[in-house]
């Protein structure tokens, strides 16, 4: 045990990688798990100590850094929901409708890095990570160069899906300023991933709240004081992004940490590049079906009779989610990285045992989100916009966002485990039936078949005299119960998956992958195998 104890204590750029782990690298916790003179429960509180430390490493800095980053986002449709009510719906419009389309395609194809430099450092391949990085920041450079021309389609696509011409207007204005972080997003997510792969997350959450507060700063002034309005705003975001890949690109060069796993420019991260595409493109698929998935019901809320009101309460709504499953996101990146270095290293019952923890946490901090969210449902909505009607139907809304938080703290682990494996192209083929099948028939079945969720509130407005403003906020609350139908078939699919599978064979399939890169330069992953019992 002593043995173990001191060895996990050494850190690993500083050992010789050799070309697989061998039985003696056993981890002290992978001891504890396999060491049956202890009982059972001492077992279990040992493990669960060490596995929360190993954690809350990751997961702690991952939450900071991607609360950060989305805090970012959300500021700045703040600063435009201050400017009117008919802007705030467009910057939402433009971020929920087109905005969404590029982060979740970017950060599928850069979840690939995720899996391939998780298992490499892992099996302790060092010289692999810089490789996979440079390849990837080269593929995304070339898919952003496509997602450029839809956002400079942005007017005339949400108009052709039914929006009306003057919020989809505004929109297009909001997201040309967005069209530099397409690429910030590009070279981001790649360098993002290679750190976290390595358990180096501190240093992007402060680099990310470092930027956050230059961010509010010029955002402030170029939106106010400037008064560049919309695109002012978006185009601040857009150079806030640039701040945090600079500075992280900066840290990874000049630090000691990356010494092994960074060695320069290689002509190889030229090479394979339709092999990474495949993957990438499996990674995106799995991660656009759930990103894309919510997008659809802000579309639909566009085409009601109120367009103004329904795109407002509901993205307020979906403002909130979307910072609460920043949080769910850290853990999903604790999960990937801690399941994908286990197996890399031939541990079978740490990958096991550290899914049953961070997918426990996971939803105890969701629950405790949902419980403050629904505490404060009748004040939700005065953060984003002004008026009585958005408060009203935010509050009506309220309990729907508090069973997605509730979902969104299991099914995001649930992913990361996924791609610490990966599985992402048999997680996409559930994501299809789940959601797209399922989830939103049976919502638009609901909403339009059977009018649920309609809701009409009259507020009485003293001016000149008396008068009455009808508000219909028709179909959301049907429409969003079918797809919330839609996320838990899902959750509970993987959660029946991921607690069926066999470890012991995931660490072998790692070892036949290294081997392979050892005989014919291939990468380490192929797209199409699927290692579940």
């Amino acid at each position: 045990m002593d043995h173990y104890e001191d060895q996990s204590k050494t850190p690993l750029h500083s050992m010789h990688p050799p070309s697989q782990p061998s039985p003696a690298d056993v981890s002290h916790l992978e001891s504890v798990l396999s060491n049956t003179d202890l009982p059972w429960l001492n077992r279990f509180q040992i493990a669960t100590w060490i596995e929360l430390k190993l954690l809350f490493k990751l997961a702690a800095p991952a939450v900071m850094m991607y609360l950060i980053n989305n805090a970012m986002s959300l500021s700045t449709r703040i600063f435009a929901g201050h400017l009117g009510n008919l802007e705030f719906a467009a910057a939402c419009l433009g971020n929920q409708g087109i905005q969404l389309f590029a982060y979740g395609l970017l950060l599928g194809m850069g979840s690939a890095v995720e899996t391939l430099c998780g298992q490499a450092y892992g099996a302790r391949r060092y010289e692999l990570l810089g490789v996979y990085l440079q390849r990837a920041t080269v593929v995304l450079m070339l898919f952003s160069l496509p997602i450029m021309v839809v956002y400079l389609l942005s007017r005339q696509l949400l108009v052709l899906i039914g929006e009306s011409q003057q919020v989809s207007a505004l929109a297009a204005v909001f997201v040309y300023g967005l069209i530099p972080q397409v690429f910030a997003y590009a070279a981001n997510f790649p360098i993002q991933k290679f750190l976290q792969s390595q358990s180096i997350v501190a240093p992007s959450a402060l680099i990310s709240l470092a930027t956050l507060g230059v961010h509010l700063v010029v955002s402030w002034t170029t939106v106010y004081r400037i008064g560049m309005g919309l695109f002012g705003a978006s185009l601040m975001l857009s150079l806030s992004w640039w701040i945090i890949v600079t500075a992280q690109f900066v840290y990874i060069v000049r630090s000691e940490k990356c010494r092994d796993t960074w060695t320069g420019f290689k002509w190889e991260a030229l090479t394979g590049l339709w092999e990474f595409v495949r993957l990438s493109i499996a990674s995106a698929v799995m991660l656009c079906l759930e990103t894309w998935y919510f997008q659809v019901l802000v579309l639909i809320a566009g085409l009601l009779e109120n367009p103004e009101l329904s795109l407002a309460a509901l993205s307020a709504c979906m403002s909130v989610s979307g910072l609460m499953f920043m949080v769910s996101i850290g853990f999903n990146a604790a999960a990937s990285v801690r399941v994908s270095n286990e197996i890399g290293a031939g541990h079978p019952k740490s990958a096991a045992f550290s899914v049953v923890i961070v997918t426990l946490v996971s939803f105890v901090v969701a629950a405790m989100e949902a419980a403050v969210i629904l505490s404060q449902r009748h004040v939700i909505s005065y953060i984003f916009t002004e008026g009585e009607a958005v408060a009203n139907a935010v509050s009506e809304l309220t309990p729907f966002l508090a069973v997605t938080l509730l979902l969104n703290g299991v099914q995001p682990v649930l992913s990361g485990v996924a791609v610490g494996c990966g599985w992402q192209a048999f997680v996409a083929y559930v994501n299809i039936g789940c959601y797209y099948v399922v989830g939103i028939p049976i919502g638009c079945l609901l909403g339009f078949t059977f009018n649920l969720g309609v809701k009409i509130w009259k507020i009485q407005i003293y001016s000149t005299g008396v008068c009455y403003f009808e508000a219909k906020l028709c179909l959301q609350g049907g429409i969003w119960g079918g797809m919330i139908g839609g996320t838990a078939m899902q959750t509970l699919i993987l959660l029946w998956v991921t607690f069926r599978t066999d470890w012991n064979k995931e660490v072998e399939n790692a070892k036949k992958r290294l081997n392979k890169w050892e005989e014919i330069k291939e990468p380490l992953l192929k797209v199409e195998e699927t290692y579940v019992k």
